[in-house]
């Protein structure tokens, strides 16, 4: 299987098939690719009286993108079947050595590994390719064997090196372009990651995976208008794909176009399990169109799959919205039980309070000064609010 005169491809098929390599999109990912979103807080006018406090809503600095963006890899590999055994009274080793002559060239050394490779034997694959490349330091089905093995295993950094090798022997290499890039998103060098991406689609324009990770890519660098394209893209190369329905969603989200990410978002939902991430994500985007009581279903659902500071927080931020104020406050108290430095429900039970205080004729200043304590204490967790900082400086 000489790399010139022959198609690597035959080596890395079979490799994939013996490693299992699942590479479907989300979907981080990566079920997605947990890039992590804790929310801030804005307020709004509550409503109602000449003095009404204004109210705390999440702030959705950064939709979260589906966690499985990144393509998933099963870390798994596929076990060989027993090797029969050889007769009593005789060694296996030696018959094989017998068989199997030591390999001379960087070809035959390649064929070994692709056997060992078959047979389960990852280290033995590891160190045949090695040999190979030392034979042939130009053979890049070898660095991207190599590759291969390490991105099964989760040596992401070891992957990185073998992947960036073959892309610099052979620039016009989809897979050890996307590979490359794959690596980088997973090591956090986004920016290293999108141009490498982008060198695939220069290839392949067409490919679903390398368009939905370059989105999420651009989603994780809060470049939501560069993502825009490219998580439209892969809708439209897989239109049955959940996944990239709700990467398109939190893209439309993140630039204020909720009517879209609603619609993204249930498409998803219709195609895909139901995560808890993708449940928030729509909750967040029915409370910014004003769909309060859409958003309520959304959260008692996702409640019923998972409890999360985040959830009630949420569903308190709904209920205040729908003026079911003592519902709020619940909600908000049971996000602080969970968490008690979450943030966004300090602000929100802070708010419910003063408006308790105030609507009560600002007779019970134990009401107020509770509500000013966590005011103060979430200013001591994230500075930079300035509308929390407003509402201490009017009644604390």
């Amino acid at each position: 299987m000489n790399h010139s005169a022959s198609n690597p491809r035959c080596f890395r098929r079979t490799l994939r098939q013996a490693l299992a390599v699942a590479c479907a999109a989300m979907c981080s990912g990566c079920g997605w690719l947990g890039w992590g979103r804790e929310d801030g807080v804005h307020a709004e006018t509550a409503g109602g009286a000449s003095e009404t406090v204004r109210e705390v809503e999440p702030a959705h600095s950064e939709p979260s993108p589906q966690q499985d963006t990144v393509a998933s890899i099963d870390p798994q590999p596929a076990k060989a079947a027993e090797p029969s055994r050889p007769p009593a009274g005789r060694s296996e080793e030696p018959a094989r050595r017998a068989e199997k002559p030591k390999p001379k060239t960087a070809q035959e050394f390649v064929e070994r590994a692709e056997a060992a490779i078959l047979e389960g034997r990852e280290d033995e694959a590891l160190a045949l390719l090695a040999q190979a490349i030392e034979k042939n330091p130009a053979l890049t089905v070898a660095h991207m064997g190599m590759g291969d093995i390490y991105r099964m295993r989760g040596d992401y950094a070891e992957a990185e090196s073998k992947y960036r090798r073959a892309a610099e022997l052979e620039p016009r290499n989809f897979d050890a372009q996307y590979y490359h890039g794959l690596m980088l998103q997973l090591l956090d060098r986004l920016g290293e990651a999108v141009r490498a991406y982008l060198r695939a689609l220069a290839i392949r324009p067409d490919d679903f995976n390398a368009n939905l990770n370059l989105a999420t890519a651009y989603i994780q660098l809060k470049e939501a208008s560069q993502s825009l394209p490219y998580a439209k893209r892969a809708v439209e190369l897989n239109p049955t794909s959940g996944p990239a329905h709700a990467n398109l969603g939190a893209v439309y989200s993140e630039l204020g176009r909720h009517q879209e990410a609603v619609a993204e978002y249930e498409a998803a939902a219709e195609l895909m399990e139901l995560s808890p991430q993708l449940m928030l994500n729509l909750a967040d985007s029915l409370g910014k169109i004003e769909r309060y009581q859409e958003m309520v279903y959304t959260l008692e659902a996702l409640l019923k799959i998972e409890v999360s500071a985040g959830a009630h927080e949420r569903m308190g931020f709904a209920q205040f919205k729908l003026r079911n104020y003592t519902a709020a406050q619940e909600h908000f108290r049971t996000s602080l039980a969970l968490d008690e430095n979450y943030y966004p429900a300090l602000n929100g039970l802070g708010v419910c309070l003063l408006n308790e205080w105030i609507t009560g004729g600002k007779q019970n200043n134990t009401t107020r000064d509770e509500a000013v304590s966590l005011l103060r204490k979430s200013l001591r967790i994230n500075r930079d609010q300035p509308r929390i900082v407003e509402l201490l400086s009017r009644y604390g």
